[in-house]
């Protein structure tokens, strides 16, 4: 096994829940994900069990069934699961977006009605925000959010790379109910949608990527929504959405980090057992070198992912620290998976070594929920003081 840091040493409970996370996903980290994520099966049987332990409400208040702990603890659920050889990408926007949103914005009836759900083991909600045509610029967005006189509102317009919207109940909608006159920019709104509901359109958007979560893009033909069901001031959609960009993004990374947890550990215990003349071939610096570097970079993406959350749990300004958190991570993640199939040499391919199915989780991480030239731009803004470049 690889060493563990010493991130939560001081932290009894962390540890505890480290422990209960990882005890639970075992049945369901190697051959049972592995199978899920080849033929597209969804994980229900692994979902029920970390929705039994609590784990996808951790982060929700205690009055409705949640853990009462914050982002941190989320991002150690997040970490431990891919940890466990079972990433569980629908839990980055269920319970790090959709969950923390209707929490902090949504009415006394909202919060009743959904939180509790959390711990329905049949129950997610996804997220649904890229369009087409809007690329990384939210206030581009076209999907039109239009309200009746009897208060209700229909939607129209399209969505795409929406994850999970087939093993969902709902979603979280971000809509375009106006511009704003003095910027030129769009007003939005959020609304929480049924995925079975009249005039949406559902097709699925085949992908390379070995996941048991599916892409899809959504159409919306006069999509009527319930009054009831608009989170939040209409208009203040965007500031409502990185209420919940910032806990998607930091997940994002422990996601990532658990990647390469998991694949650093499967490449260290090979590279230990792998005799080639007569010496395990983990003696040679070509083969330790790599290994050493790729447990530096996980390590550090791990301290920013933590100090980040931190910073979020305490009201702080995490922006900065979660771009560079999803930045650091993913990049890490995907030098672990490369270097781990590169030490078991053709084994690293071969299905039974579990390795390279995770290559298109983690690629996907730097391309997704926000791209790391988008983060660019960000620390060259507003870290550095940079002339916006966009």
């Amino acid at each position: 096994m690889v060493a563990q840091s010493t991130i939560d040493n001081d932290d009894v409970e962390r540890v505890l829940l480290r422990k209960s996370i990882a005890g639970t996903v075992a049945p369901f980290g190697g051959t049972y994900f592995r199978e899920h994520a080849a033929s597209g099966e969804p994980t229900h049987e692994l979902w029920a069990a970390v929705v039994k332990g609590g784990f996808t409400s951790v982060n929700l208040p205690e009055e409705f069934g949640g853990g009462g702990a914050g982002l941190s603890e989320l991002a150690v659920v997040c970490e431990e699961i891919a940890t466990g050889g079972a990433p569980l990408l629908l839990m980055v926007v269920h319970s790090a977006i959709c969950g923390p949103v209707i929490a902090e914005y949504g009415t006394a009836e909202q919060r009743a009605e959904w939180l509790p759900r959390w711990t329905e083991p049949d129950f997610r909600m996804c997220f649904a925000i890229t369009e087409p045509d809007a690329g990384s610029n939210s206030h581009n967005l076209s999907l039109r959010a239009v309200q009746q006189p009897d208060g209700d509102w229909v939607l129209n317009g399209s969505k795409i790379y929406i994850s999970g919207v087939d093993e969902s109940q709902a979603m979280l909608v971000v809509a375009k109910i106006g511009t704003d006159e003095r910027t030129g920019k769009g007003q939005l709104a959020l609304f929480i949608v049924d995925t079975d509901a009249a005039g949406l359109g559902k097709s699925h958007i085949p992908t390379e990527i070995v996941l048991p979560e599916k892409q899809f893009l959504l159409s919306f033909d006069d999509v009527r929504v319930p009054a009831s069901r608009l989170v939040g001031n209409p208009g203040d959609g965007l500031k409502q959405i990185f209420h919940g960009l910032n806990p998607e993004r930091i997940t994002g990374a422990a996601l990532c980090n658990g990647i390469s947890r998991h694949v650093l550990d499967k490449a260290v215990r090979y590279a230990n057992e792998r005799v080639v003349w007569k010496v395990p071939i983990g003696s040679h610096q070509g083969v330790a070198h790599p290994l050493a570097e790729s447990k530096i970079q996980l390590e550090l993406a791990r301290l920013m992912t933590y100090r980040a959350a931190e910073l979020y749990d305490g009201r702080g300004d995490a922006g900065e620290a979660a771009n560079m958190a999803k930045f650091a991570a993913a990049d890490a993640a995907m030098k672990c998976v490369d270097q781990a199939i590169q030490t078991h040499g053709g084994n690293g391919l071969a299905t039974e070594y579990g390795i390279a199915h995770l290559w298109g989780l983690a690629r996907l991480i730097k391309v997704a929920p926000v791209s790391r030239e988008m983060i660019l731009n960000h620390i060259a803004q507003h870290s550095l003081g940079l002339p916006k470049s966009y």
